[in-house]
């Protein structure tokens, strides 16, 4: 026989796949795309800006510091500024003045009881000596704290100094009175007067008069009764009582230079502005500017350099998963090697989530230092595993941590920012593996309280690993990142249909959607074609087994399966499932016309899915699951009737030929294969395994003979493993109507037992 392959089913995969989307050129040009968005959204962070700068005119721009730097001078300045503030140091001196009191009053009490010394002798003697026993109690108590940690030398001196200049001096009748005083007078003095000093001295002193301005009216109110008493201790005590606080110069070096060593570094954060527009370029500015390298003429390309090996780094992760993991993907699966517009989707999220790192870099602040957390990184991986592919999200994963490390990192010093990269890496790789088998939408609601969650939780860990953490700082940490989460899923979930429609995108998420009965074309094809209805769903537990057998997308069967037939819709009659044992209308209708109603199905189905905007894949499937297969029953049917007629038959083959196209991919060569295996069990009143097992494999034998899976990238090993996998399917889907062996064996002995009866 003549099998012509002309026409629309005679044509190359390359026709269908052609254009910019399989374009070398195009891809070369993503990739180019890939490098200056990575360049771009870095080097604001990485490589400072320059300008033309002169001494002593006046700056056009705002320049702001493109690093943190610690100011030297203002640094000094506030160092300086601090220790003036300290001012003198004051010390108080335990001198015990109330000590010096009671051993002049045992002084006067020893020798007034000498009767051998004249009274005027006597005076004498308290002329000279009295005066002199404040400087002995002073040069003695710095004797006996010299070399001390208590008092340190500088304190001692001027603790004479002082005294010395405060001395009091005792009036000359006060020397007359005291050869006058008897012991138990001065006895009554000295309990008296040392209660007097010691209360007077207690209290911090650096002017001496301040406390003997006080002794005259403690002592007219004391138990002292004599005139003579009380005016001799007033003038002892006021000679006694000294100052006690004392400017004290170590202690004051001491405290300026704590105060400078505790004064904060002034920092120049980056990004905060160093030059305003208008100011006047200072020596002292220029000499800042050129050490910073923000003066052209200074101008070095090595941080542009630097910038544009790490963007290089970053798209060869991408190509190389990509160039690694083609091989293997399942032609149906989102491919950045075989469809450009995958690529083109995955450089769309990519500056997406980028442009959302820098906005909410940009609202940081000193109110705000924290809210880098809010930065909703997990929406590209998200994205890229629900549209793409679950490792192609880990590799984005592992980008936007690098990334976020990079432009969270305001008023930071370093390249990188750990606590936004750790924070980054702990809610994408969260947002990977909470979302990779989502099979609905509220799937992704849950993946954003999981990144909220886990987010939190680092947040938390990196917080309280610093010395001295701040509640209200952790709190709203915290707070930015719970928020994080939330906002995350509201954006999947608003981005998502908007991927999904341009891109062409069939997701899992989109599928089980697809999937639902009440979707109108299900009802329908329920409603009309019961027949079909339920032919479908056999399909499609059959072709969803046999495709996770072999590595292709076992829900994307399933779900083409229940849209493949939906063109037979049109006329339900023609198609015998949907008969009920009724007339068969092709009994009395020409073969080719016939053929032709048989054909239209797969073309009505693509039409009708096109009309109601079902994704292309489903649609392929629709239009493919046939290819150009042969209708041999209509064919060898108007055969038979032109040899009857006793004329030649007018068509050939080709014209009882799907018009195709062939399947193009696994899932829809798998769909065609277990449809034609449904509809043959189907047909057989008790089916056995032998016979399930012979049918599959001869479909698949005829299949392949007529060059139907060429197109397609299915192997001999797994076809083998499809007619496996099918068989064990309908044996478990029919199995109350398949005979086994066994079976076989005991109902021939049972029919001949009652044959012999």
């Amino acid at each position: 026989m003549n099998r012509k392959r002309s026409g629309p089913a005679g044509k190359s995969s390359s026709f269908y796949t052609s254009g910019w989307k399989t374009s070398g050129a195009v891809r070369t040009l993503l990739l180019l795309l890939f490098v200056l968005l990575f360049y771009f959204s870095l080097s604001s962070r990485l490589v400072p800006e320059t300008y033309d700068i002169t001494l002593g005119a006046k700056s056009e721009h705002d320049i702001k510091a493109p690093y943190q730097e610690i100011d030297q001078y203002a640094t000094l300045m506030a160092q300086e500024e601090a220790a003036e503030k300290v001012g003198s140091v004051y010390s108080t001196v335990a001198l015990h003045n109330e000590t010096l009191l009671d051993e002049i009053l045992l002084r006067i009490d020893q020798l007034n009881q000498d009767d051998q010394v004249t009274t005027e002798n006597k005076v004498e003697i308290y002329r000279s000596e009295i005066p002199g026993r404040l400087d002995q109690f002073i040069e003695q108590f710095i004797r006996a704290n010299e070399g001390s940690s208590t008092y340190s030398a500088s304190l001692l001196e001027e603790m004479k100094r002082v005294v010395e200049i405060q001395k009091y001096s005792i009036p000359e009748e006060t020397f007359y009175k005291l050869p006058r005083l008897t012991s138990e007078q001065v006895a009554e003095m000295r309990t008296v007067g040392r209660d007097i000093v010691r209360k007077l001295t207690s209290e911090s002193l650096r002017d001496a008069e301040t406390a003997r301005s006080k002794v005259a009216e403690l002592i007219n109110t004391s138990t002292l009764e004599q005139r003579t008493q009380r005016e001799t201790l007033q003038e002892l005590a006021r000679f006694v009582i000294t100052a006690n606080r004392f400017y004290d110069q170590e202690a004051t070096e001491t405290a300026k230079a704590e105060a400078r060593q505790n004064t904060p570094q002034v920092v120049i954060k980056q990004g905060d502005v160093i030059v305003k527009a208008g100011q006047v370029i200072t020596k002292d500015l220029y000499e800042r500017l050129d050490s910073m390298g923000l003066l052209k003429e200074q101008r070095t390309y090595w941080p542009q350099l630097g910038v544009l090996l790490l963007s290089l780094l970053f798209v060869l992760s991408i190509y190389g998963y990509v160039e690694m993991t083609a091989a293997s993907a399942s032609p149906s699966a989102p491919s950045l090697k075989r469809n450009n517009a995958h690529g083109l989707m995955l450089l769309l999220i990519f500056a997406l989530n980028i442009l959302l790192m820098h906005l909410v870099a940009m609202a940081r602040s000193e109110e705000w230092p924290y809210i880098g957390y809010l930065a909703p990184v997990a929406v590209g991986t998200m994205l890229v595993t629900l549209l793409l592919d679950m490792h192609l999200g880990l590799v984005s994963a592992l980008l936007f941590t690098v990334l976020s490390s990079i432009i969270m990192n305001v008023g930071n010093g370093s390249v990188f920012d750990f606590r936004y990269g750790f924070v980054a890496a702990v809610v994408s790789f969260t947002s990977v593996l909470a979302i990779h088998r989502a099979s609905q939408r509220s799937s992704i609601l849950k993946a954003g309280i999981m990144v909220s969650l886990f987010g939190s939780v680092g947040v938390v860990a990196l917080t309280l690993v610093e010395s001295n953490p701040d509640r209200m700082l952790l709190i709203q940490s915290v707070g930015f990142m719970f928020a994080s989460g939330l906002l995350t899923a509201v954006l999947v979930i608003g981005l998502m249909p908007f991927f999904e429609m341009t891109f062409g995108i069939l997701s899992a998420l989109k599928l089980v959607e697809l999937s639902n009965p009440n979707h109108p074309l299900l009802r329908k094809l329920l409603t009309e074609t019961p027949g079909t209805y339920h032919h479908s769903l056999m399909v499609g537990n059959l072709s969803e087994a046999a495709a996770e057998a072999v590595g292709a997308n076992g829900l994307l069967c399933r779900v083409g399966s229940f849209y493949h037939d939906v063109g037979k819709t049109k006329r339900p009659s023609y198609f015998i499932e949907n008969q009920n044992g009724g007339v068969n209308p092709h009994d009395k209708l020409d073969p080719k016309v016939s053929a032709s109603i048989i054909i239209a199905h797969a073309r009505d189905g693509a039409e009708m899915l096109k009309q109601y905007k079902l994704p292309k894949p489903i649609r392929d499937i629709a239009e493919q699951h046939h290819g150009t297969s042969f209708l041999k029953f209509f064919y060898y049917k108007a055969v038979k009737r032109a040899e009857e007629q006793g004329t030649e038959c007018p068509w050939t083959e080709d014209d009882f030929r799907y018009p195709g196209p062939k399947a193009q991919t696994k899932e829809a060569a798998i769909v065609g294969i277990a449809d034609s295996v449904e509809a043959a069990v189907r047909s057989l009143s008790h089916p056995t395994v032998e016979q399930v097992e012979s049918i599959i494999r001869k479909i698949i034998k005829d299949r392949l003979d007529d060059d139907q899976f060429n197109e397609c990238d299915l192997t001999l090993k797994e076809m083998d493993k499809i007619a496996e996998t099918l068989k064990e399917t309908v044996i478990g889907m029919f199995h109350s109507r398949i005979e086994y062996p066994d079976d076989k064996e005991w109902k021939n002995r049972k029919e001949a037992k009652e044959q012999r009866e």
